[in-house]
Order: C-alpha cells, then structure tokens, then sequence
C-alpha cells in the first residue's frame, strides 16, 4: 500500500471517529508560570456515553474540565463540541448556553431557600429584564421541577430549607438544578467527596440514571465508585492521558499502578 493511501485511509478513519463524538479534545496543551497542565491532550466522548476521569493530584483533570467550560484558555490544541462548536473561542456564559453543565467538588445552593426552590431558579427559561419581571409559575413548569426531584432523591424533602440537608443530599440537589437546565453534556466533580456509603451507592445510581438521557463526564478518586459506575474509564497523568480502557483494564496497566494506585 501507497503511502499516500495510508494516509488517506487514516484521514478517514479520525473523520469517522470525530463525526461519532460529542466533545472532541485533540492536541490541547495548558500552561500556568511553566508548568505544563495539559500536554498535548487528546481525548472524546460520544454522545450518550459516560466517562469516568481518574488520575492523581497534578494530572490535569481540573483543567480539563477549564478548558471545557471556557474557565481556562488552551495555548493551542482544539476543543470541540458537538461537531461545530470551537470551545476555546467561545466564553463560560456561551458555552454554558451550549448545553455544558458543570458541578463542582463542593455543592452550592441557595441555603435559605427551599429544595423546589432551588430548582424551580435554576429551571431553563428567558432570563432578560422584562421576562423575569412578570414571571409566573406555570404548571409544566412545576411538574418538571416535581419530576426532577423525584430524579433526585429529594421529592420528600421538596419543603425542606437546602441548608438543612446532609453534605451527600446537597450534592443531589445541585445535580437537580443542573439537570434544570437541560444540558446535553454534564460535568460532575468528585460527586462521592465526603458521603457515606450508602449515599454513594445511590450517587452511582443516580448518575446511571441520568446518563439515560445526558452525556456525562466524572471525576472521581473513589476507584471503588469508579467500579460501581460500571463505565470508560481514562486516567490523565501530566496532563496527558496515560491509560484508557474499562475499569479492569485501567486499574492492572503498570504505569497507572505506578504513578497512582500504587501510591
């Protein structure tokens, strides 16, 4: 075979795996004073899939969620979102209006407000002036909050102040007022930090759900909830990615004992 068929061969082959993607990350390097954040990292995610995240301290993760969100600028590299959307052109609001929803490792929401509350504020709706001004609660609007937090976990807790929930039923609460607005792409950030076991199951279960209907990202330390979700995994080492594969096949490669499980 001609080098020139190779090539084309080739060519054809990343185009058929980009059409298959919704985020495609190719070649995106990062870096802060010198330090190298991400190296050249190339990563996709097709629609309807879930991805788990793993990797040590330092690795990259957290940055790759900046690049995604238009938190942090790559140097150079690509970032696009379903097929047409160059994410490193683009700031946090109009990515955000793109359909990425981001949760954080800590949960934030309104704490003197109740659990419907919070998710009827965070429902997907005309934000200007004038449309806030005279708003009004219709029905549907109230049956897609009532439906969310029956998603959730929370339904019995719907009058209850969000400052009065567990640490685990807040981080449900914040991924309700997520899901308010109807993202085609979720990004969740150490969901597991800090829940007992039994919320962790549920977490696991809850995310599983979700991914029914959304593509998710996760980024989690807990191998033994990575394990649970039952998903891709890649672990990210120097901002590159190291290793990639299920669950089994991540946690037995060498270099991912080395630099991180064995640790």
């Amino acid at each position: 075979m001609k080098v020139q068929e190779r090539l084309e061969i080739k060519e054809a082959a990343a185009m058929a795996a980009f059409e298959r993607t919704l985020l495609f990350i190719e070649g995106v390097t990062v870096s802060f004073d010198g330090f190298r954040a991400l190296n050249n990292l190339s990563l996709s995610v097709e629609p309807g899939e879930m991805r788990a995240i793993i990797g040590p301290n330092g690795a990259g993760k957290t940055t790759m969620m900046d690049v995604v969100t238009g938190k942090t600028r790559p140097d150079k590299g690509a970032i696009i979102f379903d097929q047409k959307h160059d994410l490193a052109r683009l700031d946090e609001a109009e990515i955000a209006l793109l359909g990425i929803g981001r949760k954080f490792q800590k949960p934030t929401v309104f704490d003197s407000h109740t659990v419907f509350d919070n998710i009827e504020l965070a429902l997907k709706a005309d934000r200007r002036a004038r449309a806030t001004l005279f708003w009004k609660e219709s029905a549907n609007e109230s049956r897609s909050v009532e439906e969310l937090l029956k998603t959730v976990r929370l339904s019995a807790l719907r009058d209850r102040l969000a400052g009065s929930l567990s640490h685990g039923q807040k981080q449900w609460l914040e991924i309700g007022m997520l899901l308010a607005q109807d993202p085609k792409l979720l990004l969740v950030d150490e969901p597991a930090a800090g829940m007992t076991d039994a919320e962790t199951r549920q977490t696991a279960e809850l995310l599983r759900e979700i991914n029914r209907e959304h593509t998710v990202i996760v980024v989690e330390h807990d191998m033994a909830f990575v394990r649970e979700l039952g998903v891709k995994v890649t672990c990210l080492h120097e901002g590159s990615v190291l290793a990639e594969g299920s669950i089994d096949d991540v946690s037995t490669n060498e270099r991912v004992v080395e630099v991180y499980l064995g640790r």
